[in-house]
């Protein structure tokens, strides 16, 4: 049987990479299927502030990576790979085509490389390392650290807790450097190296892309967005802050707890919405190798995309 061959939809929030891969998935003679690369679509009931295919779209066209697990359990990029590598399996297996969509970075990275390493972290050490910031800091973890090392690690962000703590962890278990476990993780294939994938970078002006963020934000808030938090609020979702804090959720939550007015809700999401895009964008110039650039405003005929799913 031939590679499975992935087509990677991404780019910005709120540019209309949703609508394209629909039009696409339709207009391929019907043979596309959409797996969502969104870091919250995965979770149940978290519908209108993830913008998640409604239930129409979703009956037109087969999508997956959805309504994975309900939003107060944790989900991760491990468990996220495993069910997106499941899925590409399905859909590649019926002759159909996979168009990937979605702007969150984390996920989309696992199409293009390992995003796990197989180092087995002790318990002891966790809990060892958990005590050192909760006693001293992220200066003492930083002490720790570079206390394993020649020099200190630079190819670390230092003022990122977490990320220094999984560091530190790693460190300890193998009694490797930090540059020496980067090197390791890198050079393993990545879960879709069988894969032959190409990738369409769609982005529009700011100029333009303002409207469309507050014409979205507004068109939540009527559908119910409020409502929905507090409905997520009622079944736990707080104790997941990847779920929580998501964009939207957050400033919805403060509104709930009287911190923002029902006057200043959509400026503070729409605020939100435009540091998450330049982070986004950040990411597509130096994370994702691009094959074609398009401007939404600009979109060429629909049929010079197939070349890319053939």
């Amino acid at each position: 049987m031939s590679r499975p061959r992935l087509l990677l939809i991404v780019g910005p929030t709120g540019v209309g990479k949703s609508a394209l891969a629909m039009e696409l998935a339709v207009g391929c003679g019907g043979e596309g299927e959409i797996l969502s690369a969104d870091s919250i679509q995965v979770y149940r009931g978290m519908d209108i502030g993830s913008a998640k295919p409604n239930a129409a779209d979703r009956a037109r066209v087969p999508h997956h990576c959805i309504d994975l697990c309900d939003p107060c359990q944790p989900f991760d990029v491990a468990q996220y790979q495993r069910h997106a590598r499941r899925a590409v399996e399905e859909i590649h297996g019926r002759g159909r085509k996979v168009l990937v969509v979605g702007g969150s970075g984390l996920y989309l990275g696992t199409f293009l490389g390992p995003v796990t390493d197989a180092v087995v972290i002790d318990p002891k050490i966790r809990r060892e390392v958990e005590e050192i910031f909760l006693q001293k800091g992220l200066a003492g973890l930083l002490a720790a650290l570079d206390g394993l090392h020649h020099q200190p690690p630079t190819c670390l962000d230092r003022s990122n807790a977490h990320r220094v703590m999984r560091a530190l962890e790693r460190c300890l278990a193998t009694g490797l450097e930090v540059a020496t476990l980067r090197r390791m993780f890198q050079s393993q294939p990545g879960h879709f190296a069988d894969c032959s994938i190409r990738t369409v970078l769609l982005d529009c002006p700011d100029h333009s892309l303002r409207p469309r963020l507050i014409r979205r934000i507004d068109a939540m808030l009527a559908a119910g967005f409020v409502e929905e938090v507090e409905a997520l609020r009622a079944k736990g979702f707080e104790a997941n802050s990847s779920a929580c804090r998501a964009v939207g959720y957050r400033e919805v939550l403060q509104f709930l707890d009287g911190t923002v007015s029902r006057a200043n809700l959509a400026e503070r999401i729409y605020c939100a919405t435009v540091a998450l895009v330049r982070r986004q964008r950040t990411w597509f110039r130096h994370q994702i190798p691009i094959d074609r650039r398009c401007q939404v405003d600009e979109l060429p005929p629909l049929a010079s995309f197939f070349d890319l799913l053939d």
